[in-house]
């Protein structure tokens, strides 16, 4: 009798441990987009977006949020364009949201199914291959999201009566702090 009350009040002193989430927060990022056309490359880069991730159970949920205006192009005139073109004034954030399995897998390459909303539509890519570095209680992750005018159904922007190309990627470089 003492030993399974023993037992019992082990297992009540450890649930709050056995139900503690691990937290992470984005602590560093460089959001930027390729845009080509015939006559010249533009690269736009954030360096705003906010982040946090929480882990509990069998998953680990991660949302990213970064203002639209943000992105630089070194070209004031585009930038404002590109804000114009994408709908900014209506959908001032990009949200990225996604899920991983808890324990995150480890370094290497990890694959992400990842929620998109811009420009006033959500878009889901599956598979997108991240690469993972941990470094204490730091993790970088840096990858390509696969993104396309289209996939936003955002009008190509032109110039010279020329319509860039329909793939804009985004690269990603995060490094995440777990709390």
């Amino acid at each position: 009798m003492v030993r399974r009350l023993g037992i019992a009040v082990l297992f009540w002193w450890m649930t709050p441990f056995a139900l503690a989430q691990t937290q992470f927060v984005l602590v560093k990022s460089s959001l930027s987009y390729h845009m080509s056309h015939p006559i010249h490359h533009v690269d736009g880069t954030s360096t705003e977006a906010k982040g946090k991730g929480t882990c509990g159970g069998a998953k680990c949920d991660f949302l990213i949020a970064g203002p639209v205006n943000s992105f630089r192009s070194g070209d004031s005139n585009r930038d404002l364009h590109m804000i114009e073109a994408v709908r900014g004034a209506k959908y001032p954030m990009v949200l990225v949201r996604t899920t991983l399995p808890n324990p995150i897998p480890a370094d290497g390459t990890i694959y992400a199914d990842l929620e998109v909303q811009f420009a006033g539509q959500d878009v889901h890519y599956r598979h997108v291959a991240f690469q993972k570095t941990t470094s204490g209680k730091q993790i970088e992750i840096t990858g390509t999201v696969p993104a396309t005018c289209s996939d936003f159904k955002i009008d190509p922007p032109s110039f010279l009566t020329v319509a860039i190309k329909n793939e804009i990627p985004v690269s990603v470089s995060m490094t995440w702090q777990q709390r």
